[in-house]
């Protein structure tokens, strides 16, 4: 042991260190995902691998080879949706030193004032709403599925979308800049099992979104009034418009920055 010990250099201990928080940062990407099934599965199939090897099953140990090639061919299909988040934030955490606020995205303060304008409104009525304020993360396979507007922001164009029964209030409205590119949007639904299950498909919707994409997803409980925000793949519930205005006028220069207000957890269901 000793002598192990004094083969260990500081070069192999920052190896072990940098492999560690890898491993440990991919488990916190994982966490709550269907990845963490898959990773039981497979220490599952490691363990049989090992037993089998020592207690000298052919046989057994040459399916395991067949099963772990299927795997690598199948993997990357079944869990594109997890592939695509990690690699996203790796691309957006690590490979850029900065990340800023809306306003360098072109998110003027008149568009900003408009936006809480309107969700003010839509919480004081209790009418549904889901608008998406897109950052980098390109939209265009969601802004297809909807109807194009190509109009600027207020306050009046998004009540007219969001009126109770009409075409395109069902929907999520895609915002860029100071603009509303679409509207009647379809967005995909979060599968996260620790999503309570109180609530709706326009609540799993703005999550599902922020899980695929940095975009910051703000929504508006059809039953309750009650205001949410969802960004990067987290639903905060119960938020003010107050909240909302200082989270878009709050700019940073630090990719780990976030401001996320406490809310109360709800009792009822929301939609």
């Amino acid at each position: 042991m000793a002598a192990l010990l004094k083969n260990i250099t500081l070069l192999d201990i920052i190896d072990i260190l940098l492999v560690a928080f890898v491993v440990y940062r991919v488990m916190l990407l994982i966490k709550g995902t269907r990845a963490v099934s898959l990773l039981k599965g497979i220490a599952v199939v490691f363990a049989v691998s090992v037993l089998s090897e020592f207690l000298g099953f052919r046989t057994v140990n040459w399916l395991i080879q067949q099963l772990v090639t299927l795997f690598l061919v199948a993997l990357p299909i079944v869990f594109y949706p997890e592939l695509r988040k990690v690699l996203e934030r790796l691309g957006r955490g690590v490979l850029k030193e900065e990340r800023f606020g809306l306003f360098d995205r072109g998110q003027s303060q008149k568009a900003i004032g408009e936006i809480i304008r309107a969700v003010e409104k839509f919480s004081e009525t209790a009418t549904g709403a889901l608008i998406v304020l897109k950052r980098d993360t390109g939209l265009l396979e969601y802004i297809e599925t909807g109807t194009l507007i190509d109009s600027m922001v207020s306050a009046a164009a998004l009540e007219t979308i969001f009126f109770p029964n009409t075409p395109l209030h069902d929907g999520a409205v895609i915002i860029e800049g100071d603009r509303i590119v679409a509207a009647g949007c379809l967005l995909p639904l979060s599968e996260n099992p620790e999503i309570s299950k109180e609530l709706g498909t326009r609540h799993r919707a703005a999550v599902g979104l922020s899980e695929v994409s940095d975009a910051i997803v703000i929504v508006v409980s059809e039953e309750t009034g009650a205001i949410s925000l969802a960004e990067d793949g987290k639903l905060n519930r119960y938020v003010t418009p107050k909240q909302l205005q200082e989270r878009f006028l709050a700019q940073s220069s630090k990719a780990s920055e976030r401001f996320w207000p406490f809310g109360r957890e709800g009792k009822q269901r929301e939609s």
